[in-house]
């Protein structure tokens, strides 16, 4: 990844490898390329025995605040709007194949949220085996009020992880709750104060990378195939139901009116 700007650094440390979103002064927005990024780094800690458990981790003051709000239309296009819907469902796959290298990482993953952990990057967060936050996070899936549906699956993790109706409350409303509600429903597994986080997390990977690494793995895999069964149909059905959103009306003025800080009327077209 020498050629291109490095979005998510790795390092390895003893038996830890610790990924690192860095693109601080965007609060680690995220993007196509963070994906791709995602799973290049994932490729390379698959096969290192060295190893054992993975922490992933923020640079500054937001784990991520979700996907730039520049316009999508300049991402995908599209010579008609049916083609256009094509390519935003083949990306949306192609996303879903690079999340699904990281999800499915052999290592189990600890993820160190602070700060924002919104949209993509609490799309991210649920991917990770296990997620501790700082007592500054703040938990969102603010799609609906841009318009768009819930691409990458986030939504589907969220209802295996804290159940149905939650999950509806936070993705129907974009609702913001902090760390405290975000460990009452299940969504972190721990709160520590945030100067505390990371070493925190480090602790528990090193509390992980104690135990024999077969074993881990072989725990990892079984409570993984039962809690993602079913889980590849259900990725396809949200791609081709996305598509169509991000060629909407509402879509466009979500983004306009959110980069513009102004509020919007949605028309359902």
């Amino acid at each position: 990844m020498t050629e291109r700007e490095s979005y998510i650094d790795l390092e390895v440390d003893g038996k830890v490898g610790i990924l690192t979103l860095n693109r601080p002064e965007k609060l680690n927005a995220w993007s196509w390329e963070s994906a791709r990024q995602l799973a290049a780094r994932a490729d390379e800690i698959r096969f290192d025995d060295e190893i054992r458990v993975v922490l992933l981790k923020a640079e500054g003051r937001a784990f991520c605040a979700g996907v730039d709000l520049g316009m999508p239309e300049d991402r995908i296009t599209g010579r008609s709007p049916a083609e256009k819907s094509r390519n935003y469902y083949e990306r949306f796959r192609q996303v879903h194949e690079r999340f699904n290298v990281f999800s499915n990482l052999p290592q189990p993953v600890v993820v160190a949220i602070n700060g924002y952990c919104l949209g993509a990057g609490l799309e991210v967060a649920m991917m990770g085996d296990i997620r501790v936050a700082g007592d500054d996070a703040k938990f969102a899936l603010p799609e609906a009020g841009v318009g768009v549906g819930i691409d990458s699956g986030g939504d589907l993790r969220l209802v295996t992880e804290i159940g149905a109706g939650w999950t509806r409350l936070l993705a129907l409303t974009g609702r913001r709750i902090d760390a405290e509600t975000a460990l009452r429903v299940g969504i972190v597994q721990e709160v520590v104060p945030v100067d505390d986080l990371v070493a925190h997390a480090r602790a528990l990977c090193d509390e992980i990378a104690a135990n024999a690494p077969l074993a881990v793995q072989a725990i990892k895999r079984t409570i993984n195939f039962w809690a993602e069964r079913g889980m590849a149909e259900a990725m396809r059905f949200v791609a081709a139901s996305s598509a169509p959103n991000f060629t909407s009306d509402d879509m466009t003025e979500g983004y306009r009116a959110k980069a513009e800080k102004r509020p919007v009327e949605f028309e359902g077209k």
